[in-house]
């Protein structure tokens, strides 16, 4: 990085965590405002706030690398999404704010028993205190890739500045830091789009791009096929994404936290509804990008390895010179594609459909060859490295940046992927710190405790919390992909919190041991189908919710009545 690159990194970093801390100066001085704020936000800045908790670094480092290696399919994923910012809208948010919650699992305790909101609250806990940490390895392996520090280091380095960051600010200075964040994210992202473009040979337009991604298979946005394996179409988005997002916007406290801040009901409402509208042109975004990534490199020769820290380990080892040969044969076979691509274009010239579709075969071909070449690459570095993770489509975007960006920009898009982590995290231990404190701490071990004593107490539970993220993280090398990851994680415990929710809403004969018993029966049933099937992960949030429910009125049916008074 250039002198330039870190004055961009350091002074936008400093400027948006100053104005947060500026804006909220002497408002934390109660567990109530720390834990929620004081309750006067509008609209704009929670929208901002609840896309940014969402737009972790993860988004900008892992779904480029997704629509590189797998096109644009992966956005059916949010089609159920502004369906779901409908339904939390009309449902969840009259709710919460009646009941005058802090956290979304006190209103289980009111409608079923205390052990079901203490099960709500321990499910959430687990998920997104595993999800944490992912969060905080992603933009560690930024610092790492580009500076050659050693990853577990700077995952601790990492770490421990978002844990001071998320203690000194509380959650008023969370939302307010997240507008400025996720501006500088988007703003970035279209800049990088820009550059890309403008990166392209002369001869290849915005438009050419486009068919040269698509004769590649990478402009898959929609399939209909019906299949339950399958992670993404449009039925999994529809089904499987609305139950999610009803899950997560609904029930995770970290997204719960974000709108109850509001100064009204209509605020909330409205902050949601405009992520709504907005979330799936933004991923659309983010997956463009990496398509305009895909299509620069079939232009020019991309790394046969983007993790280039795995790269230096292979020729440490017995296999360099088998490495080295299949690099030699990578460039070969790079120049070959190129070639095809430009033969492909000047087809589309001749306006000859013949030409075109023997021009695609012969680029797919081509593209075929590569793709073989990479496989053998990482079938050398598994025999050299048993048990290294070979996948390394987290590090193509940042590969990119760090090889091709201009001076400045480097620095900018840097900036655009620690501003998401720094956001996310912080949501994130924000609510984990609160859930632990107000519906264990505060309900089951110090019911009388002073409001300055909750305060330490969420304060040191957030830092506990940041150390859990911070020794999961550690783990996350082990991870295939690590936006798929995060998602997982959500499917295998979303929708089984989702039922109880739901079941608390609609089935209002269904008591509390009936929902603790289908919830137990539901959480172990997706655990099983996560180990031992094949299905699509976006699933398991249907079938959770559906086994809670489903099984709640059955047990509720064979149970006694309660004796009337």
């Amino acid at each position: 990085m250039t002198l330039l690159d870190w004055l961009v990194l350091i002074g936008t970093t400093a400027f948006i965590v100053g104005w947060g801390l500026w804006r909220t100066r002497g408002e934390r001085d109660t567990a109530s405002s720390y834990l929620r704020g004081d309750q006067d936000l509008r609209w704009p800045t929670i929208g901002l706030s609840v896309m940014a908790t969402q737009a972790s670094a993860i988004t900008f480092l892992s779904v480029p690398g997704q629509a590189y290696e797998d096109g644009m399919r992966f956005v059916q994923f949010y089609f159920g999404l502004p369906l779901a910012m409908v339904i939390v809208s009309a449902i969840f948010v009259p709710i919460y704010y009646r009941l005058n919650v802090i956290t979304a699992y006190e209103y289980l305790e009111s409608r079923f028993d205390l052990k079901t909101r203490l099960l709500g609250a321990f499910l959430f806990l687990i998920q997104r205190g595993l999800a944490s940490g992912i969060t905080i390895y992603a933009p560690s392996i930024i610092l790492s890739a580009i500076f050659g520090w050693p990853l577990e280091p700077t995952i601790i380095a990492m770490g421990a500045l978002v844990i001071l960051y998320t203690v000194t600010g509380g959650s008023k200075a969370v939302s307010q830091t997240q507008k400025q964040q996720m501006v500088v994210m988007l703003g970035g992202m279209v800049v990088a789009a820009l550059v890309i473009v403008w990166r392209l040979p002369e001869n290849v337009s915005f438009g050419r791009a486009v068919d040269v991604a698509g004769a590649l298979g990478r402009m898959n946005v929609v399939s209909f096929d019906l299949d339950f394996q399958d992670r993404y179409n449009i039925w999994s988005g529809l089904t499987g994404g609305l139950f999610l997002s009803l899950s997560y916007f609904g029930t995770d406290q970290s997204q719960v936290g974000r709108y109850l801040s509001g100064r009204s009901i209509t605020e909330s409402r409205l902050g949601l509804l405009f992520n709504g509208v907005l979330k799936i042109p933004m991923q659309f975004l983010i997956l463009f990008v990496g398509l305009l990534v895909f299509v620069f490199y079939q232009f020019n020769a991309p790394p046969l390895l983007f993790n280039q820290p795995l790269r230096a380990k292979v020729q440490a080892t017995a296999q360099a010179g088998e490495f080295a040969a299949l690099e030699e044969k990578w460039t070969r076979v790079q120049a070959d594609k190129r070639a095809e691509a430009e033969n492909y274009l000047a087809a589309l010239d001749t306006r000859d459909a013949s030409a075109e579709a023997s021009a695609r075969e012969q680029l797919q071909a081509a593209a075929r060859a590569a793709d073989s070449v990479r496989k053998e690459a990482k079938a050398v570095v598994s025999r050299a490295l048993p048990g290294m993770e070979t996948k390394d489509s987290d590090y193509i975007f940042i590969s990119f940046v760090k090889d091709w960006m201009p001076s400045g920009l480097v620095g900018l898009l840097i900036t655009v992927i620690l501003a998401a982590a720094m956001s996310s995290i912080a949501s994130e231990l924000t609510a984990l710190g609160a859930t632990t404190t107000v519906d264990f701490y505060r309900r089951v071990v110090r019911r009388d405790a002073s409001d300055h004593h909750i305060l330490v107490a969420s304060k040191l539970f957030t830092v506990f919390w940041g150390i859990v993220a911070v020794a999961f993280a550690s783990f996350a090398s082990l991870l295939d992909n690590l936006i798929q990851a995060v998602n997982i994680l959500g499917s295998i415990f979303y929708g089984t919190v989702l039922g109880i929710f739901l079941v608390a809403f609609f089935l209002k004969h269904v008591r509390g041991n009936a929902v603790f018993l289908a919830a137990l029966i539901s959480q172990t049933t997706v655990i099983a189908l996560f180990m031992f099937s094949g299905i699509g992960y976006l699933w398991f949030n249907v079938i959770g919710c559906a086994l809670v429910v489903s099984l709640g009125l059955a047990i509720q049916a064979v149970m006694p009545r309660p004796a009337s008074a």
